[in-house]
């Protein structure tokens, strides 16, 4: 099995940065397509970021294009949102997923617990 761990959550004031980051571990990280998912309070989850298994290709959410960056390590097992311009309307749970097709779809085999992202006014 896949296991992947988010961290680097927390609270941020409005036009802040955070880093996230998702450890991954079991086998073949450098083989998935990983994404970042987030569920806001009273919202279906849904999709933010995503990059291919060499990082050669990324695709964002319109909400966020401009101001999140999703980058791999695939020596670290690690994929990351670098996330600038922080509003309030991204505050949410942040998930990371992992699957060899899936793209923007929430159709990932392997996710993780998820990580808070509160951003204050």
């Amino acid at each position: 099995q896949v296991q992947l761990v988010e961290s680097g959550g927390g609270l941020v004031q409005a036009g802040g940065s955070l880093r996230l980051s998702c450890a991954a571990s079991g086998r073949t990280f450098s083989g998935n397509i990983m994404a970042w998912f987030r569920r806001a309070p009273g919202k279906e989850r849904e999709f933010v970021a995503a990059i291919s298994g060499s990082g050669g290709r990324t695709t964002y959410a319109d909400s966020v294009k401009g101001r999140f960056t999703i980058s791999r390590d695939n020596a670290k097992n690690t994929v990351y949102l670098q996330m600038t311009n922080l509003k309030p309307e991204d505050t949410a749970v942040y998930y990371c997923a992992a699957d060899r097709t899936a793209w923007v779809s929430s159709q990932y085999s392997y996710w993780g617990q998820g990580t808070q992202v509160t951003v204050s006014s």
